[in-house]
């Protein structure tokens, strides 16, 4: 690893600002989903366990460098005290964070006020950033999910002090090494979602990566209609066809293998339990809507399972979000985490639809390594640098 962790660097007696991505989703001033909250616990634990002083940066909506009292981060502080079992006091002002009180520094955990409040964050301003650096002795990046923006609080700080990666941050790193960094062959990708110009830059590079890509969701219509065949009213791209015979190209030259739908569940009507039939993927009615996968798809798709050791994912097989149009995407999630679970498969995935897709699945705790990195997921997919990884190696 050319970063540093929590291990390579002593921590005792040593304040520790420590970047976090506590922007979760929050109801009636309740947090409802305090996964992201959870993750970071080990972090924050082990920083403590050897003698170091957390002090959390973490952003909450996007307020644009004022001070929005709806995005304050006060409402993050019972979940992050249920999920670190510790007291958490948040320090409302930058100029609080530079004069402590006494009753401050008795708490176990600081959080500073949403970053963004401030409109150096966002434009990485080296005085905004040399003086969040005065806070603290260490700079510890957990935030993977917004390594891929220049911030001061994700990229600047790590000009300033001794750098490391949290166990996030780290697992994140690790996992995504194994999957497109020094892979098990052979690697499949499955890529699905609704379009195809918003994953040009994600295919251009699997191909030239992976042994298979799988390409599922309203994307595999774009491709099947760059293949001259008759798509009905499904959901496709039609000015994108001769960029998807451009990546059919590329593949080929690649030595990778495009795995398209040979049949298809259609329907008249989007709807849960709509009539829909299976049909071939050459045979769509001129009325119909392509929303899943067929069996014999499944089929191949499992086959190309079997035969592989990596698998990266990113977005549903079909329109999951409603039965009986999630059933590839189950079928193929469930066979997946059944290979990982047997210890045939290193399985990767990420992306929110893809998040909720597993989960819906009941597939999801089973996969090697699930991403809750949204962008910053999709971007080291597609082979970009990230900036606040890119510090940490600086």
């Amino acid at each position: 690893m050319s970063w540093k962790t929590l291990d390579d660097i002593d921590l005792t007696g040593k304040r520790v600002l420590v970047r976090v991505d506590i922007n979760v989703p929050v109801e009636n001033g309740l947090v409802t989903d305090a996964t992201r909250i959870d993750r970071i616990a080990p972090t924050v634990t082990d920083i403590l366990a050897k003698g170091g002083r957390p002090i959390l940066l973490a952003h909450f909506g996007r307020p644009k460098g004022k001070v929005v009292l709806d995005m304050s981060l006060r409402v993050t502080v019972p979940a992050l005290e249920a999920a670190l079992g510790r007291k958490v006091r948040l320090i409302e002002t930058l100029e609080g964070a530079e004069n402590l009180t006494d009753e401050a520094l008795a708490s176990d955990v600081l959080l500073l006020e949403n970053i963004r409040f401030h409109p150096g964050e966002e434009a990485n301003d080296p005085a905004f950033a040399a003086r969040l650096a005065q806070l603290g002795d260490i700079y510890c990046n957990d935030a993977f999910s917004a390594a891929h923006r220049a911030h001061a609080s994700t990229e600047g700080l790590a000009r300033h002090l001794p750098s490391c990666a949290g166990r996030l941050m780290q697992a994140e790193l690790q996992a995504l090494e194994a999957a497109l960094g020094t892979p098990k062959r052979p690697v499949v990708a499955v890529v699905g979602g609704a379009k195809v110009s918003t994953k040009l830059d994600l295919l251009g590079n699997l191909v030239a990566k992976v042994d298979s890509l799988i390409i599922g969701g309203g994307m595999a219509n774009t491709f099947l209609a760059a293949m001259g065949l008759d798509v009905g009213k499904s959901l496709c791209e039609h000015d994108m066809t001769a960029t998807a015979r451009e990546i059919m190209l590329k593949a080929g030259d690649a030595g990778c293998k495009i795995v398209l739908p040979a049949d298809v569940v259609v329907a008249r009507d989007f709807a849960a339990g709509a009539p829909h039939e299976v049909v071939g993927a050459h045979a769509c009615p001129p009325d119909a809507m392509i929303l899943d996968a067929g069996p014999q798809a499944v089929a191949r798709i499992i086959a190309t399972l079997d035969a592989a050791k990596t698998l990266i994912w990113n977005g549903p097989l079909g329109a999951f979000e409603i039965a009986p149009f999630d059933t590839a995407t189950n079928a193929a999630a469930s066979h997946a985490a059944q290979l990982s679970r047997a210890g045939k498969l290193i399985s990767v995935a990420g992306g929110g639809d893809t998040v909720a897709a597993l989960n819906k699945s009941g597939a999801a705790e089973d996969f090697t390594y699930i991403s809750t990195a949204g962008g910053a997921f999709l971007e080291w997919m597609e082979g970009k640098d990230l900036p606040g990884v890119a510090a940490l190696k600086a």
